[in-house]
């Protein structure tokens, strides 16, 4: 390398360390916007069904594009109804988070049981009450049917969902009017508006430095090796930092994406004919039910959880609903 006399730019962003496996094949969603709005749930929940294409006109103003025709790539996800199963609340102190009160509603769906057996408890619901005064933050424990998609997992999915308002006592009479029932994604979100998601993305197995980090491969006279780092790091100190590009798992990770607009929320059957390619959807089948367009890309394979919250970077002063001309299924 005659041409590199004192450094080179680095490969491969240290953002992400360490690349491991996911420990679940559910994603956490670590923070929620703190909203002082009518109370609602923060979030939601779907599965990745592929994608589309979708024609829409440009409404984005002051760009060169505006009022141009657009043909975005798109996710279809297929959302069913989420249903709300308990109640939690927590305390907190400088240990940190703990459970004030939790319990359950009185019809647990069908196949709750193979995930955790939760027993419905009226006297618990009124003494929870009174100890609303030491709660910092309440969330609503919610159950998602694979099932409710057309999957073949009988196992549920089971989550909290923080709720916005602007006390917790209006979010406690919230959560305590929806106990038990279903809530749609049209409940949660609006078309047009941007949301945050999160998913775990496709797993690649074992791969070198090269495709891993994005090194460069090395001149074919300097060593015998071709695909291998050219240097592992200085003689002293004798170790190897964990910043030099080395083989490992690729993909499979925990990621959020900021910002994504949704295109189309819609339940009616004339709907799904609209997004369903001839025999459904590769590794997936057929739309059912709830469904919603994202425009862009979604991390992870099909049939795999999509978590979804309200924007935490993003403030929306208005919310405009996209002009969309025609929908596109290869």
């Amino acid at each position: 390398m005659g041409h590199r006399k004192y450094s080179a730019p680095r490969r491969g962003s240290i953002a992400f360390r360490p690349r491991a496996r996911a420990k679940s094949i559910e994603s956490r969603l670590r923070n929620w916007p703190q909203a002082e709005e009518k109370p609602n749930l923060s979030g939601f929940a779907g599965f990745k069904a592929g994608m589309i294409h979708v024609l829409t006109i440009d409404d984005r103003e002051k760009t060169p594009n505006f009022g141009k025709h657009f043909l975005n790539p798109s996710t279809v996800l297929v959302t069913p109804p989420v249903k709300i199963i308990g109640i939690r609340a927590y305390s907190e102190d400088y240990y940190g988070k703990h459970v004030l009160f939790d319990f359950y509603s009185k019809d647990p769906p069908k196949y709750l049981p193979r995930k955790f057996t939760a027993k419905a408890d009226e006297e618990k619901l009124v003494n929870s009450e009174s100890k609303l005064d030491k709660a910092m933050s309440v969330v609503a424990v919610v159950a998602v049917m694979p099932r409710d998609a057309n999957l073949s997992q009988k196992k549920p999915f089971v989550f909290e969902i923080p709720v916005t308002g602007k006390d917790v006592k209006s979010r406690f009479d919230y959560l305590k009017s929806i106990l038990g029932k279903e809530i749609r994604v049209s409940d949660v979100f609006q078309v047009g508006q941007f949301i945050d998601v999160s998913a775990i993305t496709r797993g690649k197995g074992v791969e070198g430095p090269i495709t891993r980090f994005g090194v460069k491969r090395k001149q074919h006279k300097s060593r015998k090796s071709v695909r291998a780092v050219g240097t592992l790091g200085p003689i002293s100190p004798a170790v190897v930092m964990y910043t030099v590009p080395r083989q490992g798992q690729r993909g499979f990770h925990q990621r959020v994406e900021y910002n994504k607009r949704i295109l189309v929320i819609s339940n009616t059957e004339k709907s799904t004919e609209l997004v369903n390619p001839n025999g459904g959807f590769k590794h997936f089948g057929l739309v059912q039910g709830d469904y919603m367009v994202l425009k862009g890309s979604v991390a992870g394979v099909p049939k795999r959880l999509v978590k979804m919250r309200q924007p935490i970077r993003n403030f929306q002063k208005k919310i405009l609903e996209p002009k969309i001309l025609e929908v596109v299924v290869q």
